[in-house]
């Protein structure tokens, strides 16, 4: 094997705190059984020599750190109430400490010691290729302060695999156990205070930061952890500044003025997050001072409840701290032992003696000056001073500087060893300092479980313990700047808990501050991403209409989720479509009702007046009360079809209204018509129109055929395309409730067919519109089927540009107009005839007025059958009447001679049937 000596470089000679043999490098240290390492940044630098060249010796350092000194003392009261316990059973433990001075160099040359082959007279290290066997002059390490050197310092060590407890080092890349399988640490990693410490800046409603860290590893991974937490919650980090890690760098100044005016520079950032030693934090928080800066600054646990820091005069001009420490526990003993500490032998510990030397030199001076004073005193004004100055003791001093967490998490560390050691011990005599190699302490360190305050605590897989944070909170109290507990962060559930609401009220006083890129966008608006790399500055933007955004920064609006909702531009939620039909209560669909139930009257009252004058001619002429009652029942039909187009459309109302319509309307055209081919057949002298008449007049198969075939298309109209009930969203606010005909052509089949009948039934009775004048109901007919036509021709272009709930209406309106239009003109005369004319409606004024007509009519047919028979075109005949009186007419006793022909009395000539055809005609009516 090889062996390496530990070599002690000397400063100088005959002086206190210079390193004469390896003995002298080690600061405090207690014999005992069992020896545990410690690794504590004392002093923050090491002064360095600007001798030329340089050479390879470990300087003095200056920059007493009383808060770390504090841990040094937490370690040995932690070994030293273990060994006045029985936890160890006899077995004593001792200690050797050593200042890292901040620096990795300084801390790898401690670590070396630790290796050192035990009671090797010459502090060997033996370089084997199996260290099994192998006895260091440790079995543990607890330390050190930082990440940085935790790292080097853990490397080194896991050669022999020797346990190393971290009470304060918290990089997150320290839980890999390829790299670091030794390593241990009473803290939670950067993972869940990076973590808490963005939950805390989303929670406060902050997105526009700014990051200060310290360029060592433990400052580059805490800003890369927190990096990705930002990232992954929306957090943008508007600038980062490093500072060089050490104090001694001649670039430290500057890049402190540039850190600061940076953040001067940038006045939407508000909220500074701070990844840095405590020696950093105090020069950067003077400098934000003299510049007037006024920030929310996070702390990490490196600086959160550090004294000297917050006692800087006019700190609160710096705005407000917030920052997570390690949960504190029952550290009442530590503080006991802290008021005896001027008691305790200062001959092995060098951090006691120094603490003293310079309470005597900096003990004429106020709290903070003095506190200034201790950490700016090097160790060669220590030695220059030495034995000049009366010794004095401040108790106040060292309790005021105590944080609670980093002691308590010592003397846990000191604990977690201790009782492994334990487990070791069980069967083993543990006095004998073979009994166990440090490697064997890993694996029980591994399994080991501590009670503190009651709770059990053990270390995870990654060899962290999980416990949680303080929120701590540097608040002004009596003029005094104080750290109080704010909340407790629960790393395992990521959340805040509080004690009191008075405190939540300090949580919720954070977010009157702003610390965004831009404005948050209000609900109905959402972010449009700029040119900007950053993702939270943005501009804000409406909303589209149907879009909607319930919160505030959303990055996209939601879509109304269906169309029986709607949203207006820069809406907040969705509403409810209005619903449309046309309802009872609406004035216009009352209006069209009430002229539905006022054709009914008139249908019924109609229908009482027929019944009422049944056997008077003017009746008996409309076609006999069967026909007029057919004909009223389909009017009535149509005026109740009419009831189904308004209020909710169902599918009910949808397929009757349609139908019941076309089938009533067809009812009544077909009975119209056969009228008029009833006059038509009764006035007509036209033998071959008379011919053609008689053959098409078959009153009730013409109309049970005419109205079978509309009931024929309906039936297939409901079967293979039924009418439907239709949402119409083709107005954005609303949703129109209507009947969709199912299918255009069916209707347009329905329609078209009705049109047809109309059409025949106009011709026919345009034919006899020269009836005689109390009897031309031809004439009346044509005027209806004319109105018909009209209402129809108009309702087409109408219907198909109308939209919305009115639609039902203009088909309404068109059916009550054709409707109207063919009752009034079939009834309303024989009425009015009836009523107001009661003496043109008897037999004999009947007959009168017929056979005037006819008289006219017979002479018409008499010369065109004598010019037939006379087989001459230029042959002219007059008919000779000799009726004198209206009693001639009726009695019959008219004479009739046709030129050439005999005299007869009534009658023609049997030749000329033109007599004869009158009397028929008169009879038949």
């Amino acid at each position: 094997f090889v062996i390496f000596l530990i070599p002690c470089f000397v400063v100088g000679t005959d002086v206190a705190f210079s390193c004469q043999n390896a003995d002298d490098f080690v600061d405090a240290s207690s014999p005992g059984d069992i020896i545990i390492g410690g690794l504590f940044a004392v002093h923050s630098e090491m002064l360095h020599p600007e001798e030329d060249p340089i050479k390879p010796v470990i300087q003095n350092c200056a920059g007493f750190e009383v808060q770390v000194f504090l841990q040094t003392l937490a370690m040995i009261h932690a070994i030293e109430t273990i060994n006045n316990s029985t936890l160890l059973s006899g077995v004593t433990l001792g200690y050797e400490i050593y200042d890292t001075c901040a620096e990795v160099t300084k801390a790898m040359a401690s670590a070396l010691r630790f290796l050192s082959k035990f009671n090797s007279s010459e502090d060997a290290v033996e370089f084997k290729c199996n260290y099994s066997d192998y006895i260091p002059r440790v079995k543990a390490v607890t330390g050190a302060s930082y990440s940085e050197v935790s790292m080097a310092v853990s490397r080194l060590l896991a050669l022999q695999l020797i346990p190393q407890v971290s009470p304060a080092s918290s990089a997150e890349i320290l839980s890999d156990k390829i790299r670091f399988p030794s390593f241990f640490r009473t803290i939670p990693s950067d993972f869940h205070q990076t973590r808490a410490m963005t939950r805390l800046i989303c929670e406060s409603g902050w997105n526009w930061i700014g990051v200060i860290a310290t360029d060592d590893d433990n400052g580059r991974f805490a800003l890369e952890s927190f990096g990705v937490q930002a990232m992954a919650n929306n957090v943008c980090i508007a600038f980062k500044e490093m500072l060089p890690a050490y104090l001694s760098d001649s670039t430290f100044h500057t890049k402190v003025d540039r850190a600061i005016e940076k953040i001067v520079k940038e006045t939407r950032v508000n909220v500074i997050v701070v990844f840095m030693r405590q020696f950093h934090v105090l020069k950067l928080f003077k400098k934000a001072i003299e510049r007037n800066v006024n920030k929310i600054w996070i702390a990490s646990d490196n600086w959160s409840a550090a004294v000297k820091i917050s006692t800087i005069p006019n700190i609160r001009q710096l705005g407000t701290v917030v920052g997570f420490g390690f949960k504190n526990g029952d550290i009442s003993s530590f503080q006991e032992f802290l008021r005896n500490l001027h008691e305790k032998p200062t001959e092995n510990n060098k951090f006691l003696r120094e603490y003293i030397m310079l309470l005597s030199v900096c003990a004429h001076l106020e709290y903070h000056d003095f506190q200034t004073c201790i950490a700016n005193q090097s160790q060669d004004n220590l030695l220059e001073n030495d034995g000049s100055k009366p010794q004095v003791w401040r108790d106040d001093f060292l309790n005021a500087n105590v944080e609670p967490g980093f002691i308590h998490s010592t003397m846990l560390a000191v604990y977690a060893i201790a009782h492994a050691i334990k487990r070791q011990c069980k069967d083993r005599d543990c006095k004998d300092p073979s009994a166990f190699t440090p490697w064997e302490l890993l694996e029980e360190l591994k399994r080991v479980v501590v009670i503190d305050d009651d709770k059990e605590v053990k270390f995870d897989s990654n060899g962290d313990m999980s416990t949680s944070y303080d929120v701590l909170l540097w608040k002004e109290i009596d003029g005094h700047m104080e750290i109080t507990t704010m909340a407790e962060y629960d790393a395992e559930k990521g959340g805040f808990i509080f004690d009191d609401e008075e405190k939540k009220k300090d949580f919720l006083a954070l977010k009157k501050v702003q610390s965004t890129c831009s404005q948050p966008c209000r609900p109905g608006q959402v972010k449009k991403v700029t040119e900007s790399p950053h993702t939270c500055c943005y501009e804000c933007i409406y909303c589209p209409e149907n879009h909607y955004s319930n919160q505030t920064d959303m990055d996209y609006c939601y879509r109304c989720n269906n169309k029986t909702y709607w949203a207006p531009i820069n809406s907040s939620t969705c509403y409810r479509k209005t619903i449309y039909f046309l309802a009872w209560t609406d004035w216009f669909a009352i209006f069209l009702l009430l002229l539905s139930a006022f054709g009914v009257v008139l249908v019924l009252s109609i229908c009482v007046i027929f019944t009422k004058n049944l056997d008077t001619p003017v009746v008996k002429a409309s076609g006999g009360l069967t026909v007029c009652y057919i004909i009223l029942f389909s009017h009535f039909l149509i005026f109740l079809s009419t009831v189904f187009f308004i209020d909710v459309p169902t599918e009910f109302k949808c397929k009757t209204r349609q139908a019941l319509f076309g089938i009533s309307f067809t009812l009544c055209i077909s009975c119209i018509l056969i009228k008029s081919l009833k006059i038509l057949l009764a006035f007509s002298f036209d033998p071959k129109l008379q011919n053609f008449l008689k053959c098409m007049y078959k009153p009730i198969p013409t109309v049970v055929t005419c109205t079978g075939i509309q009931v024929i298309i309906c039936t297939f109209w409901l079967i293979f395309r039924t009418p439907f009930v239709n949402q119409n969203f083709s107005i954005p606010r609303a949703i129109i409730l209507e009947c969709n005909e199912g299918s255009i052509v069916a209707f347009g089949i329905m329609l078209g067919y009705i049109a047809a009948l109309a059409f025949i039934c106009f011709i026919f009775a345009f034919k006899g519109r020269k009836l005689p004048e109390n009897y031309n109901e031809a004439k009346f007919i044509t005027f209806g089927m004319l109105i018909y036509f009209i209402a129809w021709i108009v309702f087409i272009p109408v219907y198909a540009t109308t939209f919305g709930k009115y639609l039902p209406a203009v088909e309404i309106i068109v059916v009550l107009i054709s409707n109207y239009g063919i009752l009034c003109c079939t009834f309303l005369p024989k009425c009015y005839i009836i009523i107001y004319k009661q003496e043109t409606n008897t037999k004999s004024a009947f007959l009168k007025m017929v056979y005037t007509y006819s008289s006219k009519s017979a002479g018409s047919v008499a010369v065109s059958q004598v010019s037939l028979d006379s087989k001459s075109s230029s042959f002219r005949a007059t008919i000779t009447n000799s009726c004198k009186t209206e009693s001639d007419s009726v009695n019959g006793n008219c004479h009739f001679q046709v030129p050439g022909q005999p005299l007869i009395k009534g009658k023609l000539l049997p030749k000329n049937a033109a007599s004869t055809m009158v009397r028929k005609r008169v009879s038949s009516i």
